[in-house]
Protein backbone atom coordinates (compact mmCIF):
# COMPACT_ATOMS: atom_id res chain seq x y z
CA UNK A 1 0.00 0.00 0.00
CA UNK A 2 3.28 2.40 -0.28
CA UNK A 3 3.71 2.35 3.42
CA UNK A 4 7.34 1.91 4.42
CA UNK A 5 7.87 -0.10 7.59
CA UNK A 6 11.69 -0.63 8.72
CA UNK A 7 12.37 -4.04 10.69
CA UNK A 8 13.61 -3.28 14.09
CA UNK A 9 17.21 -4.02 15.09
CA UNK A 10 18.21 -7.43 16.37
CA UNK A 11 18.79 -6.94 19.93
CA UNK A 12 22.37 -7.46 21.31
CA UNK A 13 22.49 -10.90 23.16
CA UNK A 14 23.53 -10.69 26.65
CA UNK A 15 25.14 -13.35 28.79
CA UNK A 16 22.71 -15.29 30.31
CA UNK A 17 22.73 -15.12 34.26
CA UNK A 18 22.26 -17.86 36.64
CA UNK A 19 19.70 -16.14 38.29
CA UNK A 20 16.76 -14.20 36.83
CA UNK A 21 16.07 -10.84 38.66
CA UNK A 22 12.95 -8.83 38.12
CA UNK A 23 15.04 -5.83 37.22
CA UNK A 24 16.31 -8.32 34.45
CA UNK A 25 12.92 -8.74 33.27
CA UNK A 26 12.23 -4.96 33.14
CA UNK A 27 15.24 -4.06 31.22
CA UNK A 28 14.22 -6.73 28.60
CA UNK A 29 10.76 -5.29 28.08
CA UNK A 30 12.37 -1.95 27.73
CA UNK A 31 14.20 -2.95 25.14
CA UNK A 32 11.78 -4.93 23.65
CA UNK A 33 9.48 -1.53 23.47
CA UNK A 34 12.27 0.68 22.43
CA UNK A 35 13.15 -1.84 19.42
CA UNK A 36 9.82 -0.04 17.25
CA UNK A 37 11.51 3.01 17.12
CA UNK A 38 14.78 2.17 16.09
CA UNK A 39 16.73 2.70 12.33
CA UNK A 40 17.11 0.42 9.21
CA UNK A 41 20.38 0.67 8.32
CA UNK A 42 18.82 0.28 4.48
CA UNK A 43 15.82 2.81 4.50
CA UNK A 44 16.39 4.85 7.23
CA UNK A 45 14.70 6.50 10.47
CA UNK A 46 11.07 5.14 10.60
CA UNK A 47 8.41 8.84 10.79
CA UNK A 48 4.44 9.00 10.99
CA UNK A 49 5.05 11.19 8.13
CA UNK A 50 4.71 9.30 5.24
CA UNK A 51 1.95 7.85 6.66
CA UNK A 52 0.40 10.71 7.41
CA UNK A 53 1.00 11.85 3.79
CA UNK A 54 -0.90 9.00 2.41
CA UNK A 55 -3.61 8.65 4.55
CA UNK A 56 -4.02 12.90 2.94
CA UNK A 57 -3.59 11.76 -0.53
CA UNK A 58 -6.85 9.37 -0.42
CA UNK A 59 -8.46 11.82 1.77
CA UNK A 60 -8.28 14.04 -0.65
CA UNK A 61 -9.66 11.90 -3.93
CA UNK A 62 -12.32 10.35 -1.79
CA UNK A 63 -13.45 13.65 -0.77
CA UNK A 64 -13.58 15.52 -4.31
CA UNK A 65 -14.52 11.96 -6.51
CA UNK A 66 -18.01 11.65 -5.18
CA UNK A 67 -20.52 8.95 -7.04
CA UNK A 68 -24.23 9.28 -6.60
CA UNK A 69 -24.45 5.56 -8.46
CA UNK A 70 -27.12 7.08 -10.81
CA UNK A 71 -26.60 7.61 -14.06
CA UNK A 72 -24.11 4.86 -15.37
CA UNK A 73 -23.32 7.22 -18.34
CA UNK A 74 -21.76 9.79 -16.51
CA UNK A 75 -20.33 7.98 -13.65
CA UNK A 76 -17.52 5.84 -14.41
CA UNK A 77 -17.49 1.98 -13.28
CA UNK A 78 -14.27 1.86 -13.11
CA UNK A 79 -13.34 5.05 -11.50
CA UNK A 80 -15.89 4.40 -8.78
CA UNK A 81 -14.26 0.85 -8.42
CA UNK A 82 -10.98 2.91 -8.06
CA UNK A 83 -12.53 4.73 -5.11
CA UNK A 84 -13.59 1.93 -3.43
CA UNK A 85 -10.46 0.47 -3.46
CA UNK A 86 -8.46 3.69 -1.99
CA UNK A 87 -11.10 3.47 0.45
CA UNK A 88 -10.10 -0.09 1.31
CA UNK A 89 -6.43 1.00 1.49
CA UNK A 90 -7.40 3.96 3.75
CA UNK A 91 -9.35 1.55 6.03
CA UNK A 92 -6.58 -0.76 6.17
CA UNK A 93 -4.18 2.20 7.26
CA UNK A 94 -6.42 4.01 9.61
CA UNK A 95 -7.24 0.18 11.38
CA UNK A 96 -2.85 -0.46 11.66
CA UNK A 97 -2.68 2.79 12.95
CA UNK A 98 -1.90 2.63 16.88
CA UNK A 99 -0.95 6.27 17.56
CA UNK A 100 -3.05 9.30 17.58
CA UNK A 101 -3.47 11.25 14.58
CA UNK A 102 -2.51 14.53 14.20
CA UNK A 103 -5.39 17.76 14.22
CA UNK A 104 -5.05 18.11 10.68
CA UNK A 105 -5.00 14.69 9.45
CA UNK A 106 -8.41 14.20 11.59
CA UNK A 107 -10.21 17.47 10.03
CA UNK A 108 -9.64 15.96 6.60
CA UNK A 109 -11.10 12.39 7.02
CA UNK A 110 -14.09 13.96 8.99
CA UNK A 111 -14.24 16.39 6.32
CA UNK A 112 -14.36 13.19 4.11
CA UNK A 113 -16.65 11.34 5.98
CA UNK A 114 -19.15 14.34 6.00
CA UNK A 115 -18.84 15.26 2.00
CA UNK A 116 -19.76 11.26 1.50
CA UNK A 117 -22.36 10.28 3.79
CA UNK A 118 -24.50 13.72 4.73
CA UNK A 119 -26.01 13.73 1.23
CA UNK A 120 -30.05 13.84 0.19
CA UNK A 121 -32.09 10.79 0.38
CA UNK A 122 -34.43 9.47 -1.94
CA UNK A 123 -38.00 9.80 -0.91
CA UNK A 124 -39.48 6.90 1.09
CA UNK A 125 -41.67 4.41 -0.87
CA UNK A 126 -42.25 2.46 2.38
CA UNK A 127 -44.20 4.01 5.17
CA UNK A 128 -43.90 1.27 8.14
CA UNK A 129 -47.85 0.81 8.11
CA UNK A 130 -47.32 -3.03 8.52
CA UNK A 131 -44.95 -5.81 8.71
CA UNK A 132 -43.85 -7.45 5.13
CA UNK A 133 -44.83 -11.06 4.60
CA UNK A 134 -42.40 -13.29 3.87
CA UNK A 135 -42.63 -13.42 0.55
CA UNK A 136 -42.75 -9.91 0.08
CA UNK A 137 -39.88 -9.17 2.54
CA UNK A 138 -36.90 -10.12 0.37
CA UNK A 139 -38.57 -8.17 -2.87
CA UNK A 140 -38.72 -5.20 -0.53
CA UNK A 141 -35.73 -5.75 0.43
CA UNK A 142 -34.03 -6.13 -3.11
CA UNK A 143 -35.66 -2.76 -3.88
CA UNK A 144 -34.20 -0.86 -0.74
CA UNK A 145 -30.66 -1.85 -1.19
CA UNK A 146 -28.52 1.19 -1.89
CA UNK A 147 -25.95 1.26 -4.76
CA UNK A 148 -24.10 3.78 -2.58
CA UNK A 149 -22.97 0.77 -0.29
CA UNK A 150 -19.74 -0.45 -1.82
CA UNK A 151 -18.44 2.90 -0.54
CA UNK A 152 -20.46 3.74 2.17
CA UNK A 153 -18.93 0.67 4.24
CA UNK A 154 -15.57 1.42 4.34
CA UNK A 155 -16.77 4.85 5.00
CA UNK A 156 -18.96 3.83 8.34
CA UNK A 157 -15.97 1.32 9.26
CA UNK A 158 -13.27 3.97 8.96
CA UNK A 159 -15.76 6.94 11.23
CA UNK A 160 -16.22 3.95 13.81
CA UNK A 161 -12.10 3.38 13.49
CA UNK A 162 -11.93 6.95 14.01
CA UNK A 163 -13.71 7.45 17.18
CA UNK A 164 -11.60 4.26 18.82
CA UNK A 165 -8.43 6.04 18.39
CA UNK A 166 -9.31 9.83 18.91
CA UNK A 167 -9.13 11.72 22.28
CA UNK A 168 -13.25 12.89 22.82
CA UNK A 169 -11.87 15.32 25.73
CA UNK A 170 -9.49 17.04 23.50
CA UNK A 171 -10.54 20.67 22.43
CA UNK A 172 -10.01 20.22 18.22
CA UNK A 173 -12.10 16.95 18.41
CA UNK A 174 -14.95 18.98 19.83
CA UNK A 175 -15.00 21.38 16.88
CA UNK A 176 -14.87 18.72 14.20
CA UNK A 177 -17.28 16.72 15.62
CA UNK A 178 -20.18 18.80 17.03
CA UNK A 179 -23.92 19.01 17.14
CA UNK A 180 -24.23 19.77 14.02
CA UNK A 181 -22.21 16.57 12.93
CA UNK A 182 -24.22 14.74 15.38
CA UNK A 183 -27.73 16.04 13.96
CA UNK A 184 -26.86 15.28 10.22
CA UNK A 185 -26.10 11.64 11.62
CA UNK A 186 -29.62 11.43 13.04
CA UNK A 187 -31.00 12.45 9.81
CA UNK A 188 -29.59 9.34 7.76
CA UNK A 189 -31.12 7.06 10.00
CA UNK A 190 -34.44 7.59 7.55
CA UNK A 191 -32.60 5.53 5.24
CA UNK A 192 -34.19 2.78 3.58
CA UNK A 193 -30.90 0.33 3.71
CA UNK A 194 -31.03 -1.72 6.73
CA UNK A 195 -27.38 -1.85 6.15
CA UNK A 196 -26.54 1.86 6.41
CA UNK A 197 -29.01 2.09 9.47
CA UNK A 198 -27.36 -0.98 11.06
CA UNK A 199 -23.67 0.48 11.00
CA UNK A 200 -25.37 4.41 11.65
CA UNK A 201 -26.47 2.31 14.73
CA UNK A 202 -23.27 1.08 15.81
CA UNK A 203 -21.75 5.08 15.41
CA UNK A 204 -24.56 6.56 17.40
CA UNK A 205 -24.29 4.45 19.79
CA UNK A 206 -20.10 4.53 20.14
CA UNK A 207 -20.11 8.57 20.19
CA UNK A 208 -22.90 8.49 23.02
CA UNK A 209 -20.63 6.10 25.00
CA UNK A 210 -17.06 7.98 24.10
CA UNK A 211 -18.35 11.36 23.90
CA UNK A 212 -20.22 12.10 27.83
CA UNK A 213 -20.40 15.49 27.35
CA UNK A 214 -23.06 15.09 24.06
CA UNK A 215 -25.48 12.86 26.02
CA UNK A 216 -28.12 15.11 27.16
CA UNK A 217 -28.24 16.59 23.84
CA UNK A 218 -27.81 13.47 21.84
CA UNK A 219 -30.78 12.05 24.00
CA UNK A 220 -32.83 15.23 23.63
CA UNK A 221 -32.20 14.78 19.78
CA UNK A 222 -33.32 11.39 19.41
CA UNK A 223 -36.93 12.21 21.35
CA UNK A 224 -37.83 14.66 18.90
CA UNK A 225 -37.08 12.40 16.10
CA UNK A 226 -39.36 9.49 17.75
CA UNK A 227 -41.99 12.29 18.69
CA UNK A 228 -42.37 13.78 15.90
CA UNK A 229 -42.51 10.29 14.32
CA UNK A 230 -45.33 9.68 17.11
CA UNK A 231 -47.58 12.66 16.47
CA UNK A 232 -46.96 14.29 13.09
CA UNK A 233 -45.46 11.99 9.97
CA UNK A 234 -45.15 8.62 10.54
CA UNK A 235 -42.56 8.11 7.99
CA UNK A 236 -39.00 6.76 9.30
CA UNK A 237 -37.65 3.71 8.47
CA UNK A 238 -34.69 4.27 11.40
CA UNK A 239 -37.09 3.98 14.80
CA UNK A 240 -36.09 0.49 15.56
CA UNK A 241 -32.72 0.97 15.42
CA UNK A 242 -33.34 4.25 17.51
CA UNK A 243 -35.10 1.79 20.12
CA UNK A 244 -32.37 -0.18 20.44
CA UNK A 245 -29.66 3.02 20.95
CA UNK A 246 -32.31 3.91 23.65
CA UNK A 247 -32.46 -0.01 24.71
CA UNK A 248 -29.02 -0.02 25.63
CA UNK A 249 -29.03 3.80 27.41
CA UNK A 250 -31.85 2.28 29.25
CA UNK A 251 -30.41 -0.40 30.84
CA UNK A 252 -27.17 1.50 32.56
CA UNK A 253 -30.01 3.77 34.20
CA UNK A 254 -29.50 4.17 38.24
CA UNK A 255 -31.96 3.83 40.32
CA UNK A 256 -33.98 5.75 40.88
CA UNK A 257 -34.76 6.75 37.69
CA UNK A 258 -34.83 10.40 37.30
CA UNK A 259 -37.97 12.35 36.61
CA UNK A 260 -36.51 13.29 33.29
CA UNK A 261 -36.40 9.05 32.43
CA UNK A 262 -39.50 8.62 33.91
CA UNK A 263 -41.17 11.60 31.25
CA UNK A 264 -39.35 9.83 28.29
CA UNK A 265 -41.52 6.48 29.15
CA UNK A 266 -44.94 8.43 29.52
CA UNK A 267 -44.39 10.88 26.89
CA UNK A 268 -42.16 8.95 24.00
CA UNK A 269 -42.56 5.38 24.55
CA UNK A 270 -46.25 5.05 25.28
CA UNK A 271 -47.82 7.19 22.44
CA UNK A 272 -45.51 4.59 20.06
CA UNK A 273 -47.42 1.94 20.53
CA UNK A 274 -50.20 4.01 19.09
CA UNK A 275 -49.20 4.38 15.37
CA UNK A 276 -49.94 2.36 12.10
CA UNK A 277 -46.11 0.85 11.98
CA UNK A 278 -45.84 -0.38 15.76
CA UNK A 279 -45.61 -3.92 14.53
CA UNK A 280 -41.94 -3.37 12.76
CA UNK A 281 -40.52 -1.82 16.19
CA UNK A 282 -42.70 -3.35 18.51
CA UNK A 283 -39.78 -5.96 19.52
CA UNK A 284 -37.74 -2.70 20.37
CA UNK A 285 -40.12 -0.89 22.22
CA UNK A 286 -41.30 -3.37 24.64
CA UNK A 287 -37.64 -4.09 25.53
CA UNK A 288 -37.14 -0.11 26.26
CA UNK A 289 -40.57 -0.47 28.28
CA UNK A 290 -39.91 -3.74 30.23
CA UNK A 291 -36.74 -2.23 31.36
CA UNK A 292 -37.87 0.42 32.85
CA UNK A 293 -40.46 -1.57 34.78
CA UNK A 294 -37.48 -3.87 35.94
CA UNK A 295 -35.99 -0.77 37.24
CA UNK A 296 -39.31 0.45 39.08
CA UNK A 297 -41.53 -1.94 39.22
CA UNK A 298 -44.00 0.96 40.13
CA UNK A 299 -44.61 2.13 36.81
CA UNK A 300 -46.15 -0.53 35.62
CA UNK A 301 -49.32 0.57 36.75
CA UNK A 302 -48.98 3.74 34.65
CA UNK A 303 -47.37 1.81 31.71
CA UNK A 304 -49.95 -0.62 31.67
CA UNK A 305 -53.18 1.79 31.54
CA UNK A 306 -51.07 3.86 29.25
CA UNK A 307 -51.20 0.99 26.56
CA UNK A 308 -54.62 0.10 26.92
CA UNK A 309 -55.63 4.16 26.55
CA UNK A 310 -54.28 3.46 22.76
CA UNK A 311 -55.28 -0.12 22.38
CA UNK A 312 -56.35 -0.46 18.70
CA UNK A 313 -59.93 -1.64 17.75
CA UNK A 314 -59.53 -3.22 14.29
CA UNK A 315 -55.62 -3.98 13.47
CA UNK A 316 -55.87 -7.78 14.83
CA UNK A 317 -51.88 -8.43 14.79
CA UNK A 318 -51.28 -4.93 16.66
CA UNK A 319 -53.64 -6.53 19.45
CA UNK A 320 -51.67 -10.64 19.41
CA UNK A 321 -48.20 -8.07 20.10
CA UNK A 322 -49.90 -5.97 22.32
CA UNK A 323 -51.41 -8.85 24.63
CA UNK A 324 -47.58 -10.65 24.43
CA UNK A 325 -46.34 -7.31 26.28
CA UNK A 326 -48.87 -7.02 28.72
CA UNK A 327 -48.74 -10.52 29.96
CA UNK A 328 -44.62 -9.63 30.36
CA UNK A 329 -45.19 -6.60 32.33
CA UNK A 330 -48.22 -8.24 34.53
CA UNK A 331 -44.96 -10.82 35.62
CA UNK A 332 -42.81 -7.20 36.66
CA UNK A 333 -45.31 -4.86 38.19
CA UNK A 334 -45.36 -4.43 41.63
CA UNK A 335 -48.22 -6.96 43.09
CA UNK A 336 -49.55 -3.73 45.21
CA UNK A 337 -51.13 -2.56 41.61
CA UNK A 338 -52.75 -5.72 40.83
CA UNK A 339 -56.08 -4.74 42.49
CA UNK A 340 -56.15 -1.49 40.79
CA UNK A 341 -55.04 -2.80 37.37
CA UNK A 342 -57.30 -6.29 37.25
CA UNK A 343 -61.07 -4.24 36.27
CA UNK A 344 -59.32 -2.89 33.45
CA UNK A 345 -56.84 -5.36 32.23
CA UNK A 346 -58.94 -8.09 32.82
CA UNK A 347 -62.26 -5.87 30.86
CA UNK A 348 -59.79 -5.19 27.67
CA UNK A 349 -58.68 -9.05 27.61
CA UNK A 350 -62.11 -10.47 27.85
CA UNK A 351 -63.15 -8.19 24.68
CA UNK A 352 -59.82 -9.70 22.81
CA UNK A 353 -60.90 -13.29 23.61
CA UNK A 354 -64.65 -12.43 22.18
CA UNK A 355 -63.24 -11.39 18.96
CA UNK A 356 -64.47 -12.88 15.85
CA UNK A 357 -60.67 -13.34 14.91
CA UNK A 358 -59.59 -16.82 15.65
CA UNK A 359 -56.02 -15.61 16.48
CA UNK A 360 -56.59 -13.03 18.99
CA UNK A 361 -59.24 -15.08 20.68
CA UNK A 362 -56.82 -18.01 21.24
CA UNK A 363 -53.98 -15.62 22.40
CA UNK A 364 -56.07 -13.86 25.09
CA UNK A 365 -57.56 -17.26 26.61
CA UNK A 366 -53.90 -18.51 26.52
CA UNK A 367 -52.75 -15.47 29.08
CA UNK A 368 -55.29 -17.42 31.47
CA UNK A 369 -52.14 -19.93 31.67
CA UNK A 370 -50.02 -17.32 32.69
CA UNK A 371 -49.72 -17.68 36.85
CA UNK A 372 -48.79 -13.92 37.36
CA UNK A 373 -51.56 -13.30 35.38
CA UNK A 374 -54.57 -15.25 37.29
CA UNK A 375 -52.99 -14.00 40.21
CA UNK A 376 -53.28 -10.42 39.66
CA UNK A 377 -57.54 -11.55 38.93
CA UNK A 378 -58.04 -13.16 42.01
CA UNK A 379 -56.74 -10.04 43.50
CA UNK A 380 -59.76 -8.59 42.35
CA UNK A 381 -61.95 -11.80 42.23
CA UNK A 382 -65.41 -9.90 42.96
CA UNK A 383 -65.13 -7.32 39.89
CA UNK A 384 -63.33 -9.48 37.86
CA UNK A 385 -65.27 -12.98 37.71
CA UNK A 386 -68.88 -10.87 36.70
CA UNK A 387 -67.11 -9.72 33.11
CA UNK A 388 -64.88 -13.03 33.08
CA UNK A 389 -68.16 -15.30 32.80
CA UNK A 390 -70.30 -13.39 30.75
CA UNK A 391 -67.19 -13.05 28.08
CA UNK A 392 -67.32 -17.01 28.46
CA UNK A 393 -70.78 -18.05 28.15
CA UNK A 394 -70.45 -15.74 24.95
CA UNK A 395 -68.16 -17.66 23.25
CA UNK A 396 -69.41 -20.88 24.20
CA UNK A 397 -72.83 -19.60 22.88
CA UNK A 398 -71.59 -17.64 19.75
CA UNK A 399 -68.30 -17.78 18.85
CA UNK A 400 -68.06 -19.83 15.19
CA UNK A 401 -64.33 -21.50 15.95
CA UNK A 402 -64.01 -24.85 17.23
CA UNK A 403 -60.64 -24.18 18.61
CA UNK A 404 -62.00 -20.97 20.55
CA UNK A 405 -64.78 -22.93 22.04
CA UNK A 406 -62.45 -25.99 23.47
CA UNK A 407 -60.27 -23.09 24.46
CA UNK A 408 -63.23 -21.42 26.52
CA UNK A 409 -63.93 -24.68 27.76
CA UNK A 410 -60.75 -25.11 29.75
CA UNK A 411 -60.96 -21.75 31.04
CA UNK A 412 -64.35 -22.27 32.26
CA UNK A 413 -63.57 -25.16 34.01
CA UNK A 414 -60.21 -23.54 35.51
CA UNK A 415 -62.75 -20.53 36.60
CA UNK A 416 -65.31 -23.00 37.96
CA UNK A 417 -62.63 -24.62 40.48
CA UNK A 418 -61.40 -21.30 41.32
CA UNK A 419 -64.56 -19.96 43.29
CA UNK A 420 -67.50 -22.23 42.59
CA UNK A 421 -69.96 -20.43 44.41
CA UNK A 422 -69.13 -17.02 42.67
CA UNK A 423 -69.00 -18.82 39.48
CA UNK A 424 -73.18 -19.55 40.00
CA UNK A 425 -73.24 -16.42 41.35
CA UNK A 426 -72.60 -15.06 38.37
CA UNK A 427 -74.46 -17.14 35.99
CA UNK A 428 -77.46 -16.36 38.20
CA UNK A 429 -76.81 -12.84 36.93
CA UNK A 430 -76.24 -13.57 33.75
CA UNK A 431 -79.26 -15.16 33.56
CA UNK A 432 -81.39 -12.45 35.20
CA UNK A 433 -79.53 -9.74 32.57
CA UNK A 434 -80.39 -11.52 29.60
CA UNK A 435 -83.93 -11.98 30.85
CA UNK A 436 -84.59 -8.03 32.14
CA UNK A 437 -82.95 -7.35 28.55
CA UNK A 438 -86.07 -9.68 26.59
CA UNK A 439 -88.53 -8.01 28.79
CA UNK A 440 -87.15 -4.59 27.71
CA UNK A 441 -86.85 -5.83 24.14
CA UNK A 442 -90.47 -7.05 24.09
CA UNK A 443 -91.39 -3.39 25.37
CA UNK A 444 -89.51 -1.62 22.81
CA UNK A 445 -91.10 -3.86 20.27
CA UNK A 446 -94.45 -2.77 21.81
CA UNK A 447 -93.50 0.63 21.64
CA UNK A 448 -92.59 0.63 18.29
CA UNK A 449 -96.13 -0.92 16.89
CA UNK A 450 -98.17 1.47 18.68
CA UNK A 451 -95.55 4.27 17.00
CA UNK A 452 -96.41 2.81 13.59
CA UNK A 453 -100.12 2.22 14.73
CA UNK A 454 -100.70 5.84 15.19
CA UNK A 455 -98.02 6.61 12.51
CA UNK A 456 -100.64 4.76 10.06
CA UNK A 457 -103.44 6.22 11.39
CA UNK A 458 -102.46 9.86 10.87
CA UNK A 459 -101.79 9.25 7.49
CA UNK A 460 -105.26 7.96 6.71
CA UNK A 461 -106.97 10.44 8.37
CA UNK A 462 -104.72 13.19 6.44
CA UNK A 463 -105.56 11.19 3.24
CA UNK A 464 -109.60 11.36 4.24
CA UNK A 465 -109.43 15.47 5.02
CA UNK A 466 -107.31 15.93 1.78
CA UNK A 467 -110.20 14.06 -0.15
CA UNK A 468 -112.88 16.16 1.43
CA UNK A 469 -111.31 19.17 0.94
CA UNK A 470 -111.35 18.14 -3.06
CA UNK A 471 -114.65 17.54 -3.26
CA UNK A 472 -115.94 20.15 -1.83
CA UNK A 473 -117.93 22.78 -4.71
CA UNK A 474 -115.52 25.63 -5.46
CA UNK A 475 -116.46 29.67 -4.85
CA UNK A 476 -115.36 32.25 -6.50
CA UNK A 477 -113.47 35.03 -4.27
CA UNK A 478 -115.86 37.97 -3.06
CA UNK A 479 -115.45 41.11 -5.27
CA UNK A 480 -114.13 43.70 -3.11
CA UNK A 481 -116.29 46.77 -3.17
CA UNK A 482 -115.40 49.62 -5.22
CA UNK A 483 -114.18 52.79 -3.78
CA UNK A 484 -115.94 56.09 -4.49
CA UNK A 485 -114.16 58.52 -7.14
CA UNK A 486 -112.93 62.06 -6.01
CA UNK A 487 -113.14 64.51 -8.59
CA UNK A 488 -109.70 66.93 -7.74
CA UNK A 489 -110.60 70.62 -8.77
CA UNK A 490 -107.72 72.63 -9.85
CA UNK A 491 -108.06 76.58 -8.85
Amino acid sequence: MGVFRNSPRETPRRKRSSSTTLQHLFNLESNKGSSNNTTDCCNGPVTNKQTDEEIMSLVCHCTTTIFTFVDDDLESPSAQEAKRVKLLQLLSIIKSLKRELPDHVVTSLVAMISANLFRPLPPTCNNNVRQPAPAEESEELASSLSPLWSHLQPIYDILLRLLIIVDPKSHHCRLIIDQQFLLSLLDLFQSEDPRERESLKNVYHKIYSKFTFYRAFMRKSMNDVLLHYAFEAEKNSGIGELLEIWGSIINGFTVPLKEEHKLFLMRVLIPLHKTKGMMVYHRQLAYCVSQFVQKEPMLGGLVVRGILRYWPITNCHKQILLISELEELVENISSDHYRRLALPLCSQITRCLNSWNSQVAERALYLWNNEMFVKMATSAIEEVFPVVVEGMEKNMKWHWSSSVKQLTENVKKMLEEMDPTLYDKCLQEIGHKDFVARQEETKRKARWERVELQAAMNTNNHHQHHQAILLQPQTPPPTPPRLPQYIVVSH
